[in-house]
C-alpha cells in the first residue's frame, strides 16, 4: 500500500468512486473529491493528482486480490465553458465489486428484509426485479410484507424503478414526456430528487439542469429515463420538503402567497372532512371565534367552519370543489373568485 500517511482513508474513499455505475469519475474528478473528504475524517488535504494515479496503480497491480479496471470515455458538460466534451474515467470491471465487503449479523439482516419487503411491496414494478437478487445473494428469509401500498400500475412498469435508482445514486437523467394536452414529444435534463404520490398517481420531482427550477413529472406521461454520467449532479435544494407542506398535491408555484382559508362543510360531510383532512394544516374552528367568523361571512346555517393554509394551486381548487354543495369557502376572496370561475364553466358546459 502507498506510504503516505493517508493511503488507507484515500483507499476507502475511493473504492466508493470507482464502484459507483450512475456518475463517471476522471482522475481529476477522483482527486477534487478527496481533497474535499479527507478533511471530514481528520486527514491533510493537498491530495494530487499523481498521488491518486499511484493508488489506482497499487490497486491494479500490487493489491492482495487480484482487481480488474475498465477505462471509459462519456459525454461530459462543462459549465464553465457550457459545451460538451469527452472525459476519460475510470472504474471497476466488475459493477458488484467493492475491496470491503461485510457479512450482516443476524439482527440487520432482519432489518434489511423488513425494508426490503416494503420496497418491494411495489408490485408490479418489473424495474424492482434487482430485490430478488439482492435477497438471494444476502441469504435472506422471505418474510410476509408488514406494509402494503395501494397499485396503481404505470403502462411503462420500469420508469419507477429508474427514476428510484437516479435519486438515490444522485445521477443526473434526461427524460422524455410526453405534453400533457398535445402528443409533442420533449426532453429536459434534471438532478432528480424526490418520487411523490398524490391523488393516486406518481411524480418525478427534480432540478432542471439549465434553469435550476424545480418541476415535477407525471410518470404516466414520462417515455424514457436516461442517465447522464458525465453531468453534474445539482443539490436538492435547503426546503426542498418543507415546501411541499405548504400546498395540496405537487404544484408549488415560487413566491406564491400562502393563504388562510376558511371554509363551511355540511354536518353530513363534517366527519369525513374532520377524520381526513383536506391538508395538514386544517383546525376546527369552535367557540366565540365560529360565531363571529359565521357572522362576518353569512355562512350557511349548522355545518362546521375549518381552516387550512395553503398556496393557490390547480389541486387546492379541485380538492374543494370536489365537495359539491357540502362545502363552502368563505375566504380569502381570491379562492372564492377562483371557484366561482369553476363553478360558472361547469355551468356553461352543461348548458344551465
Amino acid at each position: 500500500m502507498p506510504s503516505n500517511k493517508n493511503a488507507l482513508t484515500r483507499i476507502v474513499l475511493l473504492d466508493k468512486l470507482l464502484g459507483d455505475r450512475y456518475h463517471a469519475y476522471s482522475i481529476q474528478d477522483m482527486t477534487d473529491y478527496l481533497e474535499r473528504e479527507l478533511p471530514q475524517y481528520g486527514k491533510d488535504g493537498g491530495v494530487s493528482k499523481r498521488c491518486v494515479e499511484k493508488d489506482i496503480e497499487y490497486l491494479e497491480y500490487n493489491f492482495p486480490i487480484p482487481i480488474e479496471f475498465e477505462r471509459y470515455t462519456v459525454d461530459a458538460h462543462s459549465a464553465a465553458t457550457d459545451r460538451i466534451y469527452k472525459k476519460r474515467c475510470i472504474r471497476y470491471s466488475d459493477p458488484t465489486f467493492s475491496i470491503f465487503k461485510g457479512k450482516l449479523s443476524d439482527e440487520e439482516k432482519g432489518l434489511l428484509t423488513t425494508a426490503l419487503s416494503t420496497i418491494g411491496s411495489f408490485d408490479g414494478l418489473d424495474g424492482f426485479g434487482w430485490l430478488d437478487d439482492l435477497n438471494k445473494r444476502l441469504g435472506l428469509v422471505e418474510q410476509r410484507p408488514i406494509v402494503q401500498m395501494s397499485k396503481n400500475l404505470l403502462e411503462n412498469k420500469t420508469l419507477m424503478a429508474e427514476a428510484f435508482s437516479a435519486i438515490q445514486a444522485h445521477a443526473v437523467v434526461n427524460l422524455h414526456y410526453r405534453l400533457f394536452n398535445t402528443s409533442e414529444v420533449r426532453e429536459v435534463v434534471i438532478s432528480p430528487y424526490l418520487l411523490k404520490e398524490y391523488n393516486r398517481r406518481w411524480y418525478l420531482i427534480g432540478s432542471a439542469d439549465d434553469t435550476g427550477r424545480v418541476l415535477n413529472f407525471a410518470l404516466d406521461r414520462l417515455i424514457s429515463i436516461d442517465v447522464l454520467p458525465g453531468y453534474e449532479y445539482l443539490p436538492a435544494p435547503d426546503d426542498l420538503l418543507e415546501r411541499y407542506e405548504d400546498i395540496i398535491g405537487v404544484s408549488y408555484y415560487e413566491g406564491a402567497e400562502v393563504y388562510r382559508i376558511i371554509f363551511w362543510v355540511s354536518d353530513k360531510s363534517t366527519p369525513y372532512v374532520d377524520t381526513k383532512p383536506l391538508h395538514g394544516s386544517q383546525i376546527r374552528i369552535k367557540s366565540d371565534k365560529e360565531d363571529y367568523l359565521r357572522n362576518l361571512y353569512a355562512s350557511p346555517a349548522g355545518g362546521t367552519l375549518f381552516s387550512i393554509e395553503c398556496m393557490e394551486n390547480y389541486e387546492l381548487i379541485r380538492e374543494l370543489c370536489s365537495y359539491g354543495g357540502e362545502l363552502k369557502v368563505l375566504s380569502p376572496q381570491q379562492i372564492v373568485n377562483a371557484i366561482t370561475n369553476r363553478i360558472e364553466s361547469m355551468s356553461k358546459l352543461y348548458d344551465i
